[in-house]
């Protein structure tokens, strides 16, 4: 294992011993059938993290192995061997271990925060060191209070197993959070977890303009949908966001942004997009006063739509 790796692993584990600080230093997430298998690929996902955590043996024989390259979710994690059996009790890598993985890539796509992926691969494929290596109550906590909205939106619960009372306390042995990440993105609007906004074709020029006038921003986007191998869609954003009414929004984090709310919010992406297909939105909304952005309509832009066009270049001078 490389330096920079050894010294990404101790600067995230809570050290309790200068013998096992001694230790440390030698290592280092449409229709009905289509929303209908992603509420099933949650489901699945979520009954494979069922399996008790407590009923793991601190005591049994374990091993190490490399992190298999088509493991993807937990390969630039920071270190590069895993010990089997995991904190999950998954015993074979190829049978278990990386299907189960994969089943949180789109929760991890979110961005939901920003070490979710180091607390799930904490359990998934810990690091094989001198001693076992458990995520922090903390880290646990944070995480489940920027994730756990999602899983909710997607109708799954904080799922039993990683119940944050039976990680160790801060004083233990464990991986804690970045203390840099507690104001991470302070001020940021975030995605919010909602009903579908109205989606209207072939809208009057009024109508655009009193869009425009009713809301906290308006921007053009290029939704883009594609599929993954494993059948679950996933959602782009092509190009630049084009803003016409700016707001509370900030340029460089707007595209982000936008991307997050398809993420979050798929089953609504869902019927934005075809599967292969782009489609040039605008799209009007608000930043709510807890900082979340919510999309209130949503007008598809086709080569047809002149209205739309006309609405944009009367914008600049028009009065609400």
């Amino acid at each position: 294992m490389s330096s920079s790796s050894s010294k990404a692993i101790q600067g995230q584990c809570s050290q309790q011993a200068s013998s096992t600080k001694a230790q440390l230093s030698t290592c280092g997430l449409c229709g009905f059938c289509e929303c209908f298998s992603m509420a099933l690929f949650f489901t699945v996902a979520l009954l494979a993290m069922a399996y008790p955590l407590m009923a793991f043996d601190m005591g049994q024989s374990t091993r190490c192995v490399t992190i298999p390259n088509q493991m993807k979710v937990c390969k630039d994690v920071g270190y590069s061997e895993m010990r089997l059996p995991n904190f999950l009790g998954h015993r074979n890598l190829e049978r278990e271990v990386v299907p189960r993985s994969e089943d949180w890539r789109p929760l991890l796509q979110t961005g939901c925060h920003p070490q979710a992926q180091a607390f799930l691969c904490s359990l998934i494929a810990p690091v094989c060191l001198d001693t076992f290596i458990q995520p922090c109550r903390s880290l646990c906590v944070a995480v489940r209070e920027s994730c756990a909205p999602v899983l909710a939106c997607q109708g799954h619960p904080w799922p039993e197993a990683l119940d944050c009372d039976r990680f160790p306390a801060e004083e233990d042995m464990c991986l804690s959070p970045y203390l840099k990440f507690s104001h991470f993105a302070k001020g940021l609007p975030k995605p919010a977890c909602q009903n579908c906004p109205s989606v209207e074709e072939s809208p009057v020029v009024k109508t655009v303009l009193d869009a425009f006038c009713q809301h906290d921003f308006a921007v053009v986007a290029k939704l883009y949908r594609r599929r993954l191998p494993m059948g679950e869609p996933e959602f782009e954003l092509e190009g630049r966001v084009e803003f016409i009414r700016q707001g509370p929004l900030l340029p460089y984090d707007t595209q982000h942004l936008l991307h997050q709310w398809l993420l979050i919010n798929l089953q609504c992406a869902n019927v934005l997009v075809r599967p292969g297909r782009s489609q040039l939105y605008l799209l009007t909304g608000f930043v709510l006063p807890d900082g979340t952005l919510a999309l209130a309509r949503l007008f598809p832009w086709h080569k047809k739509d002149a209205n739309i066009a006309i609405a944009t270049r009367k914008w600049k001078h028009h009065r609400c």
